[in-house]
């Protein structure tokens, strides 16, 4: 499995932690930093799916 997979699911929920505790507290920062580490994130673990994919193509050819 590609490491961007991990990685980009950690900074998803590290993310989503943020962005809850900066609701609950009314911290629009801390709110907004944690939504955009979360959206990276995303971004992160679907590239690590595009790498695992295309890996895996080729393995079948």
């Amino acid at each position: 499995m590609d490491k961007n997979r991990t990685e980009g699911m950690k900074h998803e929920i590290k993310g989503s932690v943020k962005e809850a505790a900066g609701k609950i507290t009314g911290n629009h920062a801390k709110e907004a930093a944690g939504n955009i580490e979360k959206n990276a994130g995303k971004v992160q673990r679907e590239v690590g799916k595009a790498a695992d994919h295309a890996r895996d193509k080729d393995r079948h050819h």
